[in-house]
C-alpha cells in the first residue's frame, strides 16, 4: 500500500496498482479509511482502524480532481501558446496548426490539448460578429371603451364535396365581445365589399398571420381602400396611411412569436 502510494504521484493509481498488484477498490477503500479516521477528532492511528471504519468507504470529503501525470508541465504549455501566437499560426485554427506540424514532422500535443490550452487562457470563444437582437416590447392594444379595437379571425370549414372549404369570417369588438359583423364566404367580392360597407370601413389594413389566407386575400383584391398583408409585410408607413386597423388572432400570435 505505501509503495503503492508513492507511485502514485508519478505513474498514476492505475499503473501503481498494477505495478505492486494491488486491487485499485483496495487501495481506494484503504485510502478512504484512512483519510477519514485522520480526520475523525478521538486521533486514532490509521493503523489501528477497526473493521467497523469499513463503513465508512466513499463517505470521505471530495476532493479537488488529481491532475493528470501525463498533462503537459507549464513549460509545455507556454510552448504551445508560443506556437499557436506565432505569425505563422495567429489566425489558423488548433485543427490547422496541428495538420501542418504533422506534415513538417513535428508534434507539441494534441489538437484537443491546443483548444484545452486556450480555454484556459480565455483565449476560445465565438470570432464570428454574430448579431445582437434587441429587446422588444410586445405589441398590446388597449381598449378603453366599444368600437376602439376590433379583431377578427377566420374559420375554414367544410364544404358539401370533398377539397371544398368555406370561410367563416367574423369580427369582434375587443372591449365588448360583441360580434361586430361575420360572413360565411367562398370568393364572393361582392358579398365581403358590402359587409366591409356595412363595417364603416373606408382606409382600412387587415394585418394577418405569417401568411394571409388566400381565399381572403382573393375576394378583397378589388375592393378599394382594403389592404392585407402578413405580419412581416406591416409597416409603420402602411399603418399610419389607414383609418382602420384590423389585426387577426394569428397576426396577434405572430407578432408575439417574432418578438420573443
Amino acid at each position: 500500500m505505501e509503495a503503492a502510494r508513492e507511485l502514485t504521484p508519478r505513474v498514476g493509481v492505475s499503473a501503481a496498482c498494477r505495478a505492486m498488484a494491488l486491487p485499485r477498490a483496495t487501495y481506494y477503500r484503504r485510502l478512504a479509511v484512512e483519510t477519514a479516521a485522520t480526520e475523525s477528532d478521538d486521533g486514532s492511528n490509521p493503523s489501528e482502524v477497526s473493521e467497523a471504519d469499513e463503513n465508512l468507504v466513499g463517505k470521505a470529503d471530495p476532493r479537488p480532481p488529481r491532475r493528470s501525470p501525463r498533462a503537459l508541465k507549464e513549460p509545455e504549455e507556454q510552448k504551445v501558446l508560443a506556437v499557436l501566437h506565432s505569425e505563422r499560426f495567429v489566425d489558423r485554427s488548433p485543427g490547422q496548426v496541428y495538420a501542418t506540424l504533422l506534415d513538417e514532422g513535428s508534434y507539441l500535443c494534441s489538437e484537443r490539448t491546443m483548444y484545452r490550452i486556450l480555454e484556459k487562457h480565455q483565449e476560445v470563444k465565438e470570432r464570428r460578429n454574430q448579431r445582437k437582437h434587441p429587446t422588444y416590447t410586445k405589441p398590446e392594444l388597449l381598449a378603453t371603451g366599444p368600437n376602439e379595437v376590433w379583431s377578427w379571425d377566420i374559420t375554414k370549414l367544410r364544404g358539401p364535396v370533398k377539397w371544398t372549404y368555406f370561410y367563416l369570417y367574423v369580427i369582434l369588438d375587443i372591449f365588448s365581445r360583441y360580434v361586430v359583423g361575420w360572413m360565411v364566404a367562398t370568393r364572393e367580392t361582392a358579398a365581403l365589399a358590402k359587409q366591409v360597407k356595412n363595417l364603416g370601413w373606408k382606409r382600412a389594413l387587415v394585418i394577418d398571420g405569417a401568411s394571409v389566407n388566400e381565399g381572403f386575400l382573393k375576394a378583397a383584391r378589388n375592393i378599394e381602400g382594403l389592404d392585407i398583408l402578413p405580419t412581416m409585410g406591416a409597416n409603420v408607413y402602411d399603418i399610419l396611411k389607414r383609418d382602420t386597423l384590423v389585426i387577426t388572432k394569428a397576426g396577434i400570435e405572430a407578432l408575439e412569436a417574432r418578438l420573443k
